[in-house]
């Protein structure tokens, strides 16, 4: 066991360079009645069951890490396929360029990214050599974190839980057969209506690293921290569930303020080393205030959407609902990682 920083590098794993590869190897074999390797790339994860002619086709890729973000929503009325990188990198252009090419069912590809720098420098990338091989791709980025950028420049934010309504809203429509220019169209708009703000109460070890992200100390907490260890926006004492949970819902009414009679899906997303029962307590906190605002809560999400390892910590999310995006949202949803039947 090393120790680096105070933390040790303590993980079941077998070695730093093959911490990708066999997850990716044990995903397929645990649950290879639903996901596929692509043909000839395994960094690539499909949907093993054929979808429908004619039917938009979803697709992201992001970098190793996030479980069950990036691939674990491929799945049923969800995600089509998923390109993924190393920890906390890029997956190849290559990989993503073979990922629209196996989802592409005729109607064109939807590529719903997170708003990372190489991302969507590869994206790019494999857009091109999609429209080559005459598929029709639109793109729609996930901004949604409030803690890394101004209002006056949301374009810049990072894409964070936020993007798991995002696949949920983009696959249920794409299952109603809509039009790759009306997928985009609601997914956006749903996008338009996301709010996200984390905490972090510790860090994680990258394997191939051995070391931790940043440090913190034990009495302390960042507010505004990103997935992969970005600086957040305040480092302070250590603040109770319902102080956290007030002071991060104020940032986010601060930037989408809510009012009575409105209708909202709430995310509490654990980070990776935060128990359940504390994403409860949490989550109390934030539906007693919604509902003494009279703002009413559609199908909570508790739980570990979009992770960063062993990270401690959670992150808030709110979607601001319309009739649409709500039907969308109660849509059946079934991938390995997430169904909505017991939502």
């Amino acid at each position: 066991m090393e120790h680096m920083e105070g933390m040790s590098l303590k993980k079941l794993i077998n070695s730093p360079e093959n911490y990708v590869d066999e997850t990716l190897e044990g995903l397929v074999l645990a649950y290879g009645d639903r996901l596929s390797f692509a043909e000839t790339n395994k960094r690539v994860i499909l949907r093993a069951t054929t979808a429908k002619k004619g039917k938009v086709g979803i697709v992201t890729a992001g970098g190793f890490g996030h479980l069950p973000v990036f691939l674990g929503y491929v799945g049923e009325n969800m995600l089509d396929g998923c390109a993924v990188g190393n920890v906390f990198a890029s997956p190849s252009a290559r990989s993503m360029s073979e990922m629209i090419e196996a989802c592409d069912n005729g109607a064109g590809v939807l590529c719903v990214f997170g708003n990372y720098g190489g991302d969507k420098m590869n994206l790019s990338i494999a857009r091109e050599a999609a429209e080559l091989e005459g598929i029709r791709t639109e793109t729609v980025l996930v901004c949604d974190d409030v803690a890394s950028s101004p209002p006056e420049s949301a374009e810049k934010r990072r894409g964070v839980a936020g993007m798991v309504y995002a696949f949920k809203i983009a696959g249920a429509a794409a299952a109603q057969m809509r039009s790759l220019d009306e997928v985009k169209a609601v997914t956006a708009r749903a996008l338009e209506n996301i709010r996200t703000f984390g905490v972090a109460l510790s860090p994680c070890i990258v394997p191939q690293v051995g070391k931790p992200t940043f440090s913190i100390n034990e009495d302390e907490m960042e507010l505004g921290m990103g997935i992969h260890g970005e600086p957040g926006i305040q480092v302070c004492k250590m603040l109770s569930a319902d102080e956290t949970a007030d002071t991060v819902l104020s940032r986010l009414l601060e930037d989408m303020p809510l009012a009575a009679g409105e209708e909202v899906s709430v995310m509490i997303n654990g980070l990776g080393a935060t128990p359940l029962e504390e994403q409860l307590i949490f989550y109390r906190r934030v539906h007693n205030v919604l509902s003494g605002m009279g703002v009413k809560i559609i199908m909570p999400h508790i739980g570990e959407y979009a992770t960063s390892m062993e990270m401690a910590g959670l992150s808030l999310t709110v979607f601001r609902l319309d009739e649409d995006t709500k039907a969308l949202l109660r849509y059946p949803g079934d991938t390995p990682f997430y169904t909505n039947h017991n939502i």
